[in-house]
């Protein structure tokens, strides 16, 4: 019997779990910084690339060492290879700290195992340089060319990386210590998380200390002096804040067949069609105490809450009482042996009939 691959997300099912701020959210300012260069990989084994920037920087390079080519020869080497290098520069990086690097081939060459980095500069987005990088490339790839042209692979040799190859030479300013107030911003906006967070954090310090300025900011008043600016925020990013719920949302793999299930997805009453199965929701009530027994002549009408019921007749037959969840509906498509196809065109029926309280997410 085939069974929808299926996974629920009950993130909430037993409440929301308290988490710490830190984990949700991140000083405003404090981030990050991309650094790009440009280098030439030396060493290689007649791998490298022969394209006409590659010479360029090559004799550039020779001339730097007082190396003077004659006129009309060329520097070609298959030893060399230009690269792109990248790295992230964390925050409150100082100088003499290591980073790693990222070497990319921008050339022909066909691997850069076993080369090295000659010293290369690493700028920031304003063009200032911040780092200096050099050093040996390592590969987790490797590639072979045979004489009839077939080749064999194994992920990518023309990218590689220099594990503390930079070292860090420039501090990039920052506002960490700047003002009369710093700004936490959630990782996922939540306006509810927004006002749990503010909330905390006045129930610690003190009436208008925190406010929540959006569904993504916290403002909160803070000490000017940056050592006591440090201990506030170690004290606030510690707190245990709860995050709020998703909303309904449905998440569908048409590839693979996964579904992924949000807690609070709901179905109203429809019924849907689709080959030899038919789904039904219906808002049957439940009538209880109809004599007025125990409230004093007045019937109760209540929904009626039961497992979902599958019938073998000609097709496939699924009632569900009203508020059935997708769960239920899942549960009783599986029982039957439907393929993955099939929950995935009962979700876009649903969908389309404005019949399911969820957000879907086709991928």
């Amino acid at each position: 019997m085939k069974q929808l691959a299926l996974v629920f997300l009950l993130i909430a099912s037993f409440g929301a779990q308290a988490e710490r701020l830190k984990d949700i959210a991140s000083v405003q300012g404090v981030r990050d910084n991309q650094l790009f260069g440009y280098g030439l990989v030396i060493g290689l084994d007649g791998t490298g690339d022969s394209t006409p920037f590659t010479n360029q920087s090559f004799a550039n390079m020779l001339s730097r060492f007082g190396v003077t080519l004659p006129a009309g020869v060329s520097a070609t080497s298959k030893n060399v290879a230009a690269v792109s290098l990248t790295a992230t520069l964390p925050a409150f990086s100082k100088p003499g700290q290591k980073i790693d690097v990222t070497v990319s081939s921008i050339g022909n060459a066909k691997s850069l195992r076993g080369g090295t980095l000659l010293l290369s500069t690493l700028k920031g987005a304003d063009g200032q340089v911040y780092s200096i990088a050099q050093g040996n490339v390592i590969i987790g790839g490797f590639g072979n060319n045979g004489s009839d042209g077939s080749r064999n692979s194994l992920s990518v040799p023309t990218v590689g990386r220099i594990p503390d190859g930079a070292s860090v030479e420039r501090v990039v300013p920052t506002s960490f210590d700047s003002g009369d107030s710093l700004t936490f911003n959630l990782n996922r906006p939540d306006f509810t998380t927004a006002k749990d967070v503010a909330d905390k954090i006045n129930a610690l310090l003190g009436k208008g200390v925190a406010e929540a300025l959006d569904a993504t900011s916290i403002r909160v008043t803070a000490p000017r002096d940056p050592g006591q600016r440090v201990t506030f925020i170690s004290i606030l990013e510690n707190l245990d804040v709860k995050q709020g719920e998703e909303r309904a949302r449905v998440v569908i793999n048409s590839r693979t067949g996964t579904i992924i299930i949000g807690q609070h997805v709901q179905v109203s009453p429809a019924a849907i069609t689709h080959g030899s199965l038919t789904v039904t929701i219906r808002n049957t009530p439940k009538v209880t105490d109809q004599n007025g027994t125990v409230t004093g002549g007045q019937t109760i009408v209540s929904p009626r809450n039961g497992d979902p019921q599958v019938g073998r007749n000609s097709g496939h037959m699924f009632s569900f009482a009203p508020g059935a969840s997708l769960d239920d509906i899942v549960r009783a498509v599986n029982q039957v042996g439907a393929a993955p196809g099939d929950l995935i065109a009962i979700l876009e029926g649903l969908k389309q009939a404005g019949a399911i309280n969820a957000d879907f997410v086709i991928i």
